[in-house]
């Protein structure tokens, strides 16, 4: 079963909130109808080939991957502490100065962003579970300095590398870090998903940021007309609470925030995110506890931000792109979702006003990471030991 919400027009008000306002948005939204299987494909879906696949490589244990800026390069994490680069014509070559790494369960290395300004600056951001005392453990974000030889082929290093957030409070076990980053598109403001480490309550608690988007400065300072900076401490720092665990983070092309959350059992996300707003976890989900037990579904509890998409079975999200190249015209603006537990692309829809699921293009194992080339390729990564890197293009 697939739930999708009305995409609604008022919310194009929220970039200028987004890029400094200080008015709270309305916390509240409508109960979300049903969308059932055969409703969920939409006309693109009709122009839009498939993919065929060209194998790229191989890797261990993937977990992000971003292409540098002007060189084609694409930087690769490996869970286990390791930053890989593959350069176009297919070298392989690593990154020195990786910080320590708590690594275990969904731990490890995690995301890697180049600064918006990275051509002038060479600043990279990346994010990772680290260790703390009596044996809990949190993830931080650094900042660095990506120093590189031009040819690459003897690697790059990280300098100057800086902890500039921790996830606050360290807490016991090893899942639900979330610890994606985004930058707006203004470059002005840093994005981070900061998971609940299943830990579910303090996901409504402001006095910590588990379970929350924060909105930060690049310096990793809380930004200004962040909606609860006058409760001072983890509070400044919050955009928006009441999540779970979200694997995907992005803004869309008109500047609008969305995140992909995985929901318990069943009631994965799509959330378009609001300054100030409470998605409603754990009181609210569309899925049940792992041991059967009931929660109350989003429309009971209208006060809580409800998601555009559901997904009931889920899908298991690693990342999404929004697709901007001219490779594939029909996904021109169109969420490409990497489906770990789906073991395929999916791909979500906006050309009617609302976001409709299209497709699911099989990959034939779990698919961690997409992103998309400068030539409009998508590239998509596999999840564990011995995981394949494909290039995508059209099929014919």
């Amino acid at each position: 079963m697939i739930r999708s919400a009305l995409h609604r027009p008022a919310l194009l008000l929220v970039l200028p909130l987004l890029l400094g306002g200080t008015s709270v948005a309305s916390c509240s939204s409508p109960s979300r109808p049903v969308i059932d299987d055969e409703m969920r494909m939409g006309a693109g879906e009709q122009q839009f080939t498939g993919f065929a696949r060209e194998n790229m490589g191989t890797f261990d244990e993937p977990w992000a991957m971003a292409f540098e800026p002007g060189t084609g390069n694409l930087f690769i994490t490996e869970r286990e502490g390791a930053i890989r680069i593959r350069q176009p014509d297919g070298t392989i070559s690593s990154v020195s100065g990786v910080p320590a790494v708590d690594y275990g369960g969904q731990g490890g290395l995690g995301d890697l962003v180049f600064a918006p300004d990275y051509l002038q600056s060479g600043a990279v951001y990346l994010s990772w579970a680290e260790a703390g005392p009596a044996d809990t453990r949190g993830a931080v974000v650094g900042r660095a300095i990506l120093k590189c030889e031009e040819d690459r082929a003897s690697g790059c290093r990280l300098d100057d590398l800086k902890v500039i957030w921790r996830q606050e409070p360290k807490v016991t076990g090893r899942a639900h870090y979330s610890h994606r980053i985004a930058f707006s598109p203004d470059g002005n403001y840093l994005f981070i998903t900061s998971g609940e480490r299943q830990k579910k309550t303090p996901a409504q608690d402001l006095s910590n940021t588990l379970g929350t988007i924060v909105r930060l400065l690049p310096d990793g300072t809380p930004a200004p007309g962040n909606p609860f900076a006058g409760r001072g401490g983890p509070a400044a720092q919050i955009w928006s609470y009441g999540h779970r665990n979200m694997l995907g983070i992005g803004f869309d092309p008109a500047g609008q925030l969305w995140t992909l959350e995985h929901g318990p059992k069943g009631g994965d996300e799509l959330n378009l995110v609001e300054r100030g707003a409470n998605y409603g976890w754990p009181i609210v989900s569309n899925g049940i506890d792992y041991d059967g037990g009931n929660i109350p579904d989003h429309s009971t509890r209208p006060e809580f931000n409800a998601p555009d998409i559901s997904w009931d079975p889920v899908i298991a999200p690693g990342n999404f792109i929004f697709y901007t190249g001219t490779m594939f015209p029909a996904l021109d603006g169109q969420a490409i979702i990497a489906g770990l537990k789906t073991q395929n692309i999916v791909t979500v829809g906006f050309d009617s006003g609302t976001p409709v699921e299209l497709s699911r293009e099989p990959m034939g194992a779990r698919i961690r990471e997409v992103a998309q080339a400068a030539d409009g390729a998508i590239w998509a990564v596999e999840d564990g030991k011995g995981a394949k890197l494909w290039r995508l293009t059209p099929k014919r």
